[in-house]
């Protein structure tokens, strides 16, 4: 495997060093092949907002698998996770399910240009929508993570429809819609793949109108935030409307699942209804869809209220701690996501994510793993908690984690 891994950033090759081999989990904790224990804030980069091995989920896909792994035919929990997922997000008015958060990306961009009759679309410095080719210009994730400003391979003019401008710059935004008629406008509404970065409040609210008044449609990847930052995803918890959404991660429990959906009359322009192409073979997968439901209807608005409340006292925490040992940090949480810098002012956009200490990072890092807390090992990725994290979890790395601050400081 290039790398030794299935995904750039596990590979260590933002912070140094040779990654650990994972061979179990179980709630809040992973165990690697050597036995080795770890509280885990980065369950499987988002899904698994129940905890490894939730017993809810894994007795869904007990009595599903015993049924059958797959069929390509349309099953019955297909139709329970859409009227679940659309009942939670009402503008969410149709959903077709697929199975990576990039298929659901590249769908939503594809639907976007036939509904508009429009080619260039606008993203944000810093944001990973996915590995589509139109998505690698100046991406987060594991591109920010190696250093790349973008991919090979990716053709001069496939590129050259993908405009950028900076994540919280209105201005900016305002000045390419008007200079170039656009399809979408495209955004993680709270960026967790250039590190944590929330929207200033006046943002989302002006993508909106920006995109209204020149016609092109808004898409909101939730891929990350969908079920994390609100029970009811950006729109909740900012009171902004997207044309349409893409989700992942969470719907999935942990399984390879996504979907795209949004207005009605957008969606029906999907084939077969209408003519825009988009299939798969393992799409609605019935394993996807029996973990998927399992973990939507577990994650209830009081367990979510109690998620949010230890993420609170987590990150308060790591604050209180980078102050007693004099480091700069900042942090910032948003429902069961969170993140951080080694600076002191906030962070606004990927230009001044990339002021941060990076080798404070890396050292930070090191220490905490070594006393048995993983985080993402990139300092561009958000970190997440989960319903198994209970208050002496959070006690627990508040304390492994103080001794990893003391290490950064060095």
């Amino acid at each position: 495997m290039p790398g030794g891994v299935s995904s750039p950033v596990r590979a260590f090759g933002g912070v140094g060093g040779d990654p650990f081999i994972v061979a179990r989990g179980e709630g809040a904790r992973i165990w690697d092949v050597d036995d080795n224990e770890y509280l885990d804030f980065v369950l499987s980069w988002g899904p698994l907002i129940l905890g490894h091995a939730a017993p809810a989920v894994l007795d869904a896909l007990d009595e599903t698998m015993r049924r059958g792994t797959s069929f390509g035919i349309t099953t019955e929990l297909e139709v329970e996770l859409a009227e679940l997922i659309t009942q939670r997000l009402p503008h969410v008015e149709m959903i077709r399910f697929v199975s990576s958060g990039t298929e659901a990306t590249m769908s939503a961009l594809r639907l976007a240009r036939a509904a508009t009759g429009r080619d260039a679309f606008l993203k944000f410095d810093g944001c990973y929508h996915g590995h589509a080719d139109s998505f690698l210009v100046r991406a987060g994730s594991g591109v920010a993570t190696l250093g790349l400003p973008n991919s090979p391979g990716v053709p001069d003019a496939v590129a050259s429809l993908t405009r950028v401008a900076p994540f919280n710059d209105v201005e900016a935004v305002r000045t390419i819609a008007r200079e170039q008629p656009l399809a979408a406008i495209i955004v993680e509404p709270l960026v967790g793949n250039s590190g944590f970065i929330p929207p200033d409040p006046a943002f989302l609210p002006a993508l909106r109108d920006i995109a209204t008044e020149t016609g092109a449609l808004l898409i909101f990847d939730e891929v990350m935030t969908g079920f994390r930052i609100a029970l009811g995803g950006a729109r909740e918890r900012f009171g902004v409307t997207a044309d349409l959404t893409t989700l992942g991660k969470v719907i999935g429990g942990g399984l390879p699942l996504a979907a795209y959906g949004g207005r009605r009359d957008l969606m029906e322009m999907i084939a077969p209804q209408g003519s825009v192409y988009q299939a798969g073979t393992l799409s609605g997968n019935p394993l996807a869809m029996a973990a998927g439901l399992a973990t939507l209807r577990a994650l209830t608005p009081s367990l979510h209220a109690r998620i949010e409340a230890r993420t609170a006292r987590l990150v308060a925490g790591l604050v209180a701690s980078a102050a007693h040992h004099r480091v700069p940090f900042t942090a910032a949480h948003a429902g069961s996501m969170f993140g951080f810098f080694f600076q002191r002012e906030p962070v606004r956009d990927f230009a001044s994510a990339k002021g941060s200490d990076l080798a404070a990072f890396k050292r930070f890092f090191h220490s905490a793993l070594e006393h048995g807390v993983y985080i993402a090992p990139s300092p561009y990725e958000a970190a997440f908690m989960s319903a198994a994290h209970g208050d002496v979890e959070v006690d627990l790395a508040l304390e492994k984690l103080d001794a990893a601050m003391r290490v950064a400081r060095a």
